[in-house]
């Protein structure tokens, strides 16, 4: 176990250095499989695509990593299969896995075979094509087509559909506790903090890249609740780690909460519940924004897109927004 551990590290390194270069596909077997074998074959309908949820990250980013592996999938018109996450726990309160065949089963029991394909960049040509070929080589054998570890993809939202249909027909569901009243009007909102929360003087770009300040959120929050409609009690609940010293901006809110020792799946649950969602640069938050039926306040400087729809509203790096687009639906 410590060895394929020590090799996983190895190989991770290697992508990563070689990534950018050109010489980067030449490191897969499937590469020079689709050198060897590019005649005309088959349509690939019988197998399979997937991505493999990080089992080292957070839940958001193995979210980020399962989305991934369903909408390429379709994309590269392939089946999808299921590859369960860390936690069973979280398979079963997201929906995951019931109405989808397991990599497992297919490697076990319909004898087919994986292949793990180079990273591609979704949006140049050249990548994708080379994927597509590789994909092509193989059209007449089972195949599983895993993606190297974290594919990105950007527009997340692109199977927001899905992921809805897959939460709200979730068994789990006739569990679900909240603590808010269906006689309030709720907002939660969620401050990143935890792993990001450094000395002032650190300059790690991916750190920096994910840091909002208390005033951000507090402007934010000052902005909804100035222009929202409704009849409803307000009541506010914010979602975060660490004291509630460390969240002094908020106490002037009236029935405001704080949720510091919520766990991390019932934090979750009320971002999805919430009337209204404000969120942070966190993948804890976007996906929640994702499933939502509610409004969402989000950043616009994100790494992943939102849709074009009126019940996402994006935010500048200020804490200013379109104020007006509150009242279209918050009544």
């Amino acid at each position: 176990m410590k060895l394929i551990k020590i090799k996983k590290k190895i190989w991770g390194k290697i992508v990563f250095f070689l990534n950018e270069s050109k010489l980067y596909p030449i490191i897969y077997h499937a590469y020079w499989h689709s050198k060897f074998n590019n005649e005309y074959k088959k349509d690939n309908e019988n197998n399979y695509f997937t991505s493999v949820p990080n089992p080292s990250a957070g839940i958001g980013h193995q979210l980020a990593n399962w989305i991934a592996g369903y909408w390429f999938a379709k994309q590269f018109n392939l089946k999808f299969a299921h590859i369960p996450f860390s936690s069973v726990k979280w398979e079963n309160f997201l929906g995951f896995g019931d109405d989808e065949i397991s990599v497992k089963e297919l490697l076990e029991c319909q004898t087919y075979k994986k292949v793990i394909l180079p990273l591609f960049k979704e949006n140049n040509i050249k990548s994708i094509e080379l994927t597509k070929k590789i994909i092509q080589s193989y059209s007449d054998q089972k195949v599983v087509f895993i993606t190297e570890q974290d594919q990105f993809y950007k527009d997340q939202h692109g199977i927001m559909k899905e992921l809805k249909q897959k939460f709200y027909n979730a068994a789990s569901r006739e569990k679900d506790v909240l603590i808010y009243s269906k006689t309030n009007f709720n907002i939660a909102i969620h401050v990143r903090r935890g792993d990001i929360v450094t000395e002032p003087n650190n300059k790690n770009p991916n750190l920096l890249m994910r840091w909002q300040n208390n005033e951000y959120f507090e402007k934010v929050l000052n902005t909804t609740l100035l222009n929202i409609r409704t009849d409803k009690k307000v009541v506010i609940y914010l979602f975060s780690q660490g004291e509630r010293k460390n969240f002094q901006e908020f106490e002037k809110f009236v029935n405001i909460n704080f949720c510091l020792d919520m766990g991390v799946q019932e934090s979750f649950l009320h971002m999805v519940y919430a009337d209204i969602l404000i969120t942070s640069k966190s993948s804890f938050s976007y996906k929640p924004a994702l499933i939502s039926n509610g409004i969402k306040i989000c950043p616009s400087s994100f790494w992943h897109s939102y849709p074009k729809t009126k019940d996402f509203i994006l935010v500048d790096d200020f804490g200013n927004f379109e104020a007006e687009q509150l009242i279209f639906n918050s009544l």
